[in-house]
Order: structure tokens, then C-alpha cells, then sequence
């Protein structure tokens, strides 16, 4: 059972802020809306998945706009204890590739809350020809699946074992290859399983012939996956729908590599200009991007925002008078579902999201979260199985919980620069994946208040 009250600390790296904050208090802004131009950090997506590549890559590589992040420091500080060299200078990381053959073949790992990393690092590991580590995750992250991955390495030829819960972390992973061939992974919880299978596969024997039984919840992330594999020398063929992956058996080589701002925090401000009838422009990010949470600023349209997209850049003007009263799918976009609930509030009629049942297994049951907390401003929901429908209100004050999730708490915020007495407890958590979030909603005019531990 996960404790509302007890975030998990340990998971938060030296990478975190926040650490002495137990409250944040976020007031309306004077004029009642934004006008600014921001820097978005870099894409977890992207950082985790090229740190992973790059260290077993064959020859260095620098990895320019990376994430400084609790998920990414915890990726580093894994591949250090592997024994891969790593230098870090402000968002800039040089990686030494190992070339699939981890220098130290024994180490305990601390994966914190990174989910990228526990789906992304047992393969990484197995491919190796000796070897034996533990890993270990946060207490959260010890809660969530990862049976599939695990059971999709070993039909591969791997040797990974439960250390407790069969199908949850902590896992022991012994080195002694993977002979390749045909296997299946379901990607109905997480897309990230078939991610992580598809990182580890070139360093097989033969080749890989990946199937999907029955969905992908998030085909971007998957595509995102096999372009980054591509740029690093390893070419897969697949079909349009992604359930057929054939990985050819050869090696990643060390490249230099910019990696691209992150869309799910971009998004965020963007929101933030439509709920206060503002302006944000967002510098370093252009709509080409195959982050999903991208498409979110169709929904920002459709809701009567103004959107430019510009070669580098994308702005979004707000509107006096959010349009609502529709059903959306947030299936390929679901770390959105929170962000657009947070809109909702404010909309002109009800606003459904389905197709998420997943989020209620990521670092919260975001969609439980979500309800318990917009039920404590006075405002109406309806929760479903796989998503919720939230009524317009007006909000009162109110103390919320942040469930020691990011996404909880980046959504939450939202609320407060147009309803005053909005406080969020353990604002730390945002550091999972943007630690200076609440920094950056002061540079744009929002007022946050610290209280003290």
C-alpha cells in the first residue's frame, strides 16, 4: 500500500531541490494571467534512453541538453557503479561506451523512481556475457509490474530472478547473453516493456523478431525508442502499428547527439497560458517533435486557444472562455490526463478522458489521485476503470496531497494561479523529472510560497 504521507526520500537524488520545503502555497497572479517566454529542460524520454544507448555503445559519446533530473542522476550513478565513465558538466554528459561489456560484473544498484531505468537496465545487463547484479528500486517503483519485461528477456535466453515478489523489484540479473530469435511482450501496461526489450536486442546472438500480442499503449515512446537506436547505428525494420520489430544482431556506436526539450513539462506552461488567458512561448521546441504530449496542443485549440508553431519555438495565446463539453482519448498522451483534468475545472462543460487505465499503475493511481484531490476543491468527477470526467466549478482553498508523484503535483499547481489558498504538500516530488518546475513558474509571474519542513 503506498502512504500518502511518507514520500519515499531516499529516492530523491542530489539532483533534487525542495528538499526542506514541506509546502508550497500558489497564489493567482495579479493581472490574472501570464506573459513570457520560457526554456523547457530536457526530455527524460530522450536522456534515459541515450544514456543507456551510449554507455553500450562502441566509442565515447556527448549527449548535449540532457535532463538533470532524481531519474536521470539515478541512470548516471547506475552506469558509474558499472563502471562506465560518465562527466557531467551543466547539461552536457560525455559517456564512455563500454561496448556491451560492463567493466565491473558485480554491483547493487539503486534505480530510485525511475521507471524509464527499471524497464531500460535488466536487458542492458542480461546481454552481458558474465556478470551478476542486484537492482533496487523505491518502494513505489517496487510496487509496479515489470513481470513482462523480465519474462520477455529470459524466452530470449537471459537470467533474471525476483529477489521477493514474483514480478516486482528488487530482481538479481546474471550476465550470459541473449540468443535472439522470436518473442512476444505485451504492450498494454506499459510501453516502456517492449522499450526496454528493443534497447538490449541488437547485443543478441541472432536476430529479434519482437511481436505485441494484444496494444501498444504509447506507440510514440516506442518510435522514440527505435529513431534514437537508429542514430546510433542500429537499424530495425517494423510494421505501421509497431507489433512486428525485427532488430538486426550488431552493435551501437558512440556519436555526439542534441537531445530535444521536454514536451510532457512543456506542456504545463503552455496550459498555463490557457487557464489565465495569457501568453507563453516556449523557445527551445517545435511541434516535430514524436513526444506525444505534443498533441496536447491540439486539445489547447480545440479548447479555443490561439497556438503559433513556429521552426524553433511554439506560443499559445488563452482564451477568457475555455470551451468543454467533449470526450477525449489521452491513451498516446496520458501523462496529460492530470494536466488537462486540472483545465477541466475551468471549462465552459464537463470534459471526459478515457483510455488510461495504465496511469493508475505509474508512480501514484493517478486517476484515483486526481479525483480525491479535485473532490477536496468542491469540484464534481466521475471516475471510471480507465479515466474520469471532471464537471466545471469554482474552487475553494484547500491543502493538497502530491502522492509523491510529479505529475499529481505539476497539475495541482495549475489550479492555484486562478484560485487563491491552493497549498500542495511535499512539492519535492517534482524533481522526478523537473526540479526547477516551481522556479519556472515564478519566472513567468506566478506567485509560490515556500514553507519549511
Amino acid at each position: 500500500m503506498f502512504h500518502l504521507s511518507n514520500p519515499d526520500l531516499k529516492a530523491r537524488s542530489p539532483w533534487a531541490t525542495l528538499r526542506n520545503v514541506s509546502s508550497v502555497e500558489i497564489s493567482p497572479i495579479e493581472k490574472q494571467e501570464v506573459n513570457g517566454e520560457i526554456r523547457i529542460p530536457g526530455s527524460k524520454s530522450f536522456t534515459n534512453r541515450a544514456l543507456i544507448i551510449a554507455a553500450l555503445a562502441k566509442g565515447p559519446s556527448t549527449l548535449t541538453g540532457i535532463l538533470k533530473s532524481d531519474d536521470s542522476y539515478w541512470c548516471i550513478d547506475a552506469l558509474n557503479k558499472l563502471g562506465v565513465k560518465t562527466e557531467v558538466t551543466d547539461d552536457v554528459v560525455t559517456v564512455q561506451g563500454c561496448h556491451s561489456k560492463w567493466p565491473n560484473e558485480q554491483a547493487n544498484l539503486y534505480i530510485g523512481a525511475a521507471g524509464t531505468i527499471a524497464r531500460f537496465l535488466p536487458g542492458a545487463l542480461a546481454i552481458a556475457k558474465n556478470g551478476n547484479w542486484i537492482l533496487e528500486a523505491s518502494n513505489r517503483m517496487s510496487e509496479r509490474p515489470v513481470e513482462p519485461l523480465v519474462n520477455a528477456i529470459n524466452d530470449l535466453g537471459g537470467s533474471i530472478e525476483y529477489l521477493n515478489t514474483e514480478g516486482f523489484f528488487p530482481l538479481q540479473v546474471k550476465g550470459g547473453g541473449l540468443k535472439g530469435g522470436p518473442v512476444s511482450i505485451s504492450g498494454k501496461v506499459s510501453s516502456q516493456f517492449l522499450s526496454g526489450l528493443l534497447l538490449a536486442s541488437p547485443y543478441s546472438k541472432t536476430d529479434v523478431t519482437v511481436t505485441t500480442p494484444d496494444y501498444i499503449v504509447q506507440h510514440a515512446y516506442v518510435k522514440i525508442t527505435l529513431d534514437l537506436m537508429e542514430k546510433f547505428g542500429v537499424k530495425a525494420s517494423y510494421s505501421d502499428d509497431l507489433t512486428k520489430i525485427i532488430i538486426p544482431s550488431t552493435e551501437y556506436l558512440g556519436r555526439n547527439l542534441q537531445l530535444e526539450a521536454d514536451a510532457s513539462t512543456a506542456s504545463y506552461f503552455l496550459a498555463l497560458a490557457a487557464i489565465t488567458n495569457g501568453r507563453i512561448k516556449i523557445t527551445n521546441l517545435n511541434v516535430k517533435t514524436n513526444q506525444p504530449d505534443i498533441k496536447m496542443i491540439d486539445v489547447f485549440e480545440n479548447m479555443g486557444c490561439k497556438v503559433t508553431r513556429g521552426e524553433k519555438y511554439i506560443e499559445l495565446i488563452g482564451t477568457p472562455n475555455l470551451k468543454g463539453g467533449f470526450e477525449i482519448s489521452m491513451k498516446e498522451m496520458s501523462d496529460q490526463t492530470l494536466t488537462l483534468a486540472s483545465l477541466a475545472v475551468f471549462a465552459s462543460g464537463p470534459i471526459t478522458m478515457r483510455g488510461v487505465e495504465h496511469i493508475r499503475h505509474h508512480e501514484s493511481d493517478r486517476i484515483s489521485a486526481i479525483c480525491t484531490e479535485l473532490t477536496k476543491l468542491g469540484i464534481k468527477v466521475e471516475e471510471y476503470e480507465d479515466g474520469l470526467t471532471v464537471y466545471p466549478g469554482t474552487p475553494h482553498p484547500a491543502t493538497l496531497e502530491s502522492y509523491d508523484d510529479h505529475r499529481v503535483a505539476m497539475s495541482l499547481a495549475l489550479i492555484g494561479t486562478k484560485v487563491p489558498g491552493i497549498v500542495i504538500k511535499d512539492p519535492g516530488c517534482v524533481s522526478k523529472t523537473c526540479p526547477s518546475y516551481f522556479d519556472l513558474l515564478s519566472h513567468v509571474g506566478v506567485n509560490v510560497q515556500y514553507f519549511d519542513k
